[in-house]
């Protein structure tokens, strides 16, 4: 039997996140890097906790072995962009979980991006600071 590696993209903000997935133990890659947890790698809990939810609502959390390439963006936006990827992936594995994902809205691919400076303004769209006098 070969083994049947999985491979999906994710993205959020400027993040991209490349996702192989394998049925296995539960070993996790970050950036070539191995770790024990989410949490190890996102610093913070709730960001570490938005990146495993989609193993966590399969139950296949420790069922699964990932390698994840990420890049761009903060770890905020790293996050969405390595569940969006997690979701797609688990999908390619297994076409039964699609329901189950699509209900907690993990497929879709969050469109929001940070609005461009214009000139003439402080910021995407705060004016200078008005004096009358």
């Amino acid at each position: 039997m070969e083994k049947t590696i999985i491979h999906a993209i994710g993205r959020r903000k400027t993040a991209v996140a490349r996702v192989y997935i394998e049925p296995g133990s539960g070993q996790l890659f970050i950036n070539g890097k191995q770790y024990n947890s989410f949490e190890e790698y996102f610093k913070n809990i709730a960001w570490a906790k938005h990146a495993v939810e989609p193993l966590l609502v399969t139950n296949m959390l420790g069922k699964v072995d990932l390698w994840i390439l990420v890049e761009g963006g903060g770890l905020s936006g790293q996050s969405g962009a390595v569940r969006l990827g997690i979701a797609r992936a688990l999908v390619a594995l297994n076409p039964d979980l699609r329901p189950t994902l699509k209900a907690h809205g993990m497929l879709t691919r969050d469109p929001r991006m940070v609005e461009r400076k214009k000139y003439g303004l402080k910021k995407a769209r705060r004016a200078p600071q008005y004096s009358k006098r």
